[in-house]
């Protein structure tokens, strides 16, 4: 997932859903960049904390246990995703709504409904796979009156 996501200097990667934390801080000891966990499971959030400071990167990383309906993710460059394509749809306008242009959306598993991916990407999980799904957050359109500019 990060790899595809294309991590780079600078980046803030939110993780929704972020259980053990596995994804947030691999984005941390890998790339150097700050990440958001959110979960609502609050034994996941403690050991994902404790995990963070066994692998020396909790001062890049905060754990939240809140819920991902009601998170602000504005300052968010990178969002990953292991919910299942139910969330995924309901979270999209939020996720639309607040993130900028040039957000990388990474889902595990699942995709957005009817938003087509820009990649999707088959990985060998043992003798499965896993798919992982690609889109970014597209400029938006500004509206005068009925008219629809770019």
């Amino acid at each position: 997932m990060l790899r595809m996501a294309k991590v780079k200097p600078g980046d803030v990667l939110y993780d929704l859903g972020s259980g053990d934390g596995r994804i947030p801080i691999a984005a941390a000891r890998q790339y150097g960049i700050r990440a958001v966990g959110i979960e609502i499971d609050p034994k996941l959030v403690a050991e994902a904390d404790e995990t963070a400071i066994k692998a020396g990167v909790s001062q890049l990383i905060r754990f939240r246990n809140e819920d991902m309906f009601r998170v602000d993710y504005s300052e968010a460059t990178i969002v990953t995703l292991y919910l299942s394509e139910k969330l995924n749809v309901l979270l999209r306008p939020k996720l639309l709504a607040e993130l900028r242009p040039g957000t990388r959306i990474l889902s595990h598993d699942f995709r957005m409904g009817d938003w087509k991916p820009e990649k999707t990407v088959r990985v060998p999980w043992g003798k499965l796979y896993r798919t992982v799904y690609l889109w970014t957050v597209p400029h938006r359109r500004k509206t005068s009156g009925h008219r629809t500019v770019s």
